[in-house]
């Protein structure tokens, strides 16, 4: 098995790499998460709704993600630091930290999701009819809580090994696997929406299957649960992981936060209908975003390793590539969203109704994508070089201080309905995004200049 060597190489091969994989294997995490909705949408006669209704789960399915990144993006940089160091045995004691952590948190979501699934889907706005489908669809997915998480969260810890092809297959089985399955279980066992999870959860099951199987068997350094007399040593890297990964976890929260408060505005401005709209503009920005994540997690490996081995060249040359890639990508798909919306919506849904309400909050939504992009750079370099305080903050600014009180503001103090709900996106994206760059340039810059400019061949 090939591994990048993130010490020699140019830095720029070294993230083409890394990132090249994750973004075959983000492309197929995505199909794996929105494959449901396109087929749930095309259910006969009850497409629109089960979709809003899926839609209302998310909120759930993202506070599940949220502590999956809390333990892997909280211990991969910091997994990746200390290979940096080459101490082994500290970076083999937090992945398993990580990974302990993990799997006691997935089973207290489990039981939480199964006593309180009904009122907190009526928390976040579901009506009488939404909750038919989405109790069931919920209470399904609940059951592959464990091995989704194991997917996600220590996936990253093969790719900070270097490991970015074994990365995209774990993801790449589950995603087929979903693919294949979902129209077995929807249409041809008329399961419907109950058919759509039972496909998701196996494909999960795969994945895990996978991620483990090399983590435990192949890797260098094996994945297990921590013994009884580590507790103790772990109790340090426990709090560094978590104390990193709060700012990936804050970010998850605060986006299932975000979710809520637009469900509940927006149930209340333009009904279930509105609620299938904010569904699908959703899936799109998930489509949309998949490469940048994969770029930025292609870069964070890289960033980390030369951060801990203290080669600030290289973690400059990095964090120039990253702006460049992320930029250019996404000047191109924010004009294809512009000047095409009805093709990206028609992924979704063929409802004529749907795509007459959706067109126009789509736009609205998408204003100033361009300018997420200068949160997403800060947020990585921030994470990959164990910045935790300024990760934090960011995290919380923009959801929480920004585009949550912008949520109701917005459609009822200046009475702008539901165009109201989508424009406090671009707005927080403006000011958030650009606040959170700006800080990185001038407290990271500095910091890299003090470490040294000792030259080493790319």
């Amino acid at each position: 098995m090939k591994r990048i060597d993130f010490e020699n190489g140019t830095v720029t091969n070294n993230i083409l790499s890394a990132a090249l994989p994750m973004l075959v294997a983000q492309i197929l995490n995505l199909l794996y998460n929105i494959v449901d909705r396109i087929y749930i949408a095309r259910i006969h006669n009850i497409g629109t709704t089960a979709l809003g209704a899926v839609g209302l789960c998310f909120p759930i399915i993202m506070i599940i993600t949220a502590f999956s990144n809390l333990f892997g993006s909280g211990g991969a940089p910091i997994f990746s630091i200390n290979r940096g160091k080459g101490d082994s045995r500290t970076a083999d004691m937090i992945m398993n930290t990580a990974f302990t952590m993990l799997c006691g948190s997935a089973a207290v979501l489990m039981l939480i999701g199964f006593l309180f699934a009904r009122p907190l889907l009526t928390l976040f706005g579901a009506s009488d009819d939404a909750l038919v489908y989405a109790y069931p669809y919920l209470m399904i997915y609940l059951l592959g809580t464990l091995p989704s998480m194991i997917a996600t969260g220590m996936n990253p810890f093969i790719n900070a090994q270097g490991y970015a092809i074994i990365g995209m297959l774990s993801v790449t089985v589950g995603a087929v696997a979903n693919i294949i399955l979902d129209p077995i279980f929807i249409f041809v066992l008329d399961m419907g929406i109950k058919g759509a999870a039972i496909a998701t959860v196996i494909s999960q099951i795969l994945s895990a299957l996978l991620v483990f199987y090399f983590l435990h068997g192949k890797s260098e350094l094996k994945v297990r649960c921590i013994h009884i007399n580590e507790i103790s040593e772990c109790t340090r890297h426990a709090r560094d992981i978590i104390s990193l990964g709060s700012a990936g976890f804050i970010m998850q929260l605060t986006n299932s936060l975000v979710s809520i408060c637009c469900n509940n505005v927006l149930s209340v401005t333009g009904g279930d209908i509105y609620i299938s709209v904010m569904t699908i503009i959703s899936s799109v920005r998930q489509m949309v975003e998949t490469p940048i994540h994969a770029i930025n997690e292609g870069t964070s490996p890289v960033l980390s390793y030369n951060y801990g081995a203290r080669r600030p060249d290289r973690v400059k040359k990095a964090g120039v590539v990253l702006i460049i890639m992320v930029l250019i990508y996404t000047g191109i798909m924010w004009n294809v969203i512009l000047i095409a919306p009805e093709f990206l919506i028609g992924i979704f849904s063929s409802d004529k109704l749907l795509l007459k309400d959706a067109v126009p909050a789509l736009k609205l939504y998408f204003a100033a994508f361009i300018f997420m992009d200068l949160q997403y750079i800060g947020q990585t370099v921030f994470k990959s070089l164990n910045k935790k305080k300024q990760a934090i903050f960011f995290s919380l600014l923009r959801k929480v201080f920004i585009v949550v009180p912008l949520t109701y503001f917005l459609p009822y103090g200046l009475h702008m309905g539901t165009d109201g709900v989508f424009m406090a996106e671009p707005v927080s994206n403006v000011i958030g995004g650009s606040l959170c760059f700006i800080t990185m340039l001038i407290t990271i810059l500095p910091e890299l200049n003090k470490m040294g400019t000792t030259y080493f061949p790319e």
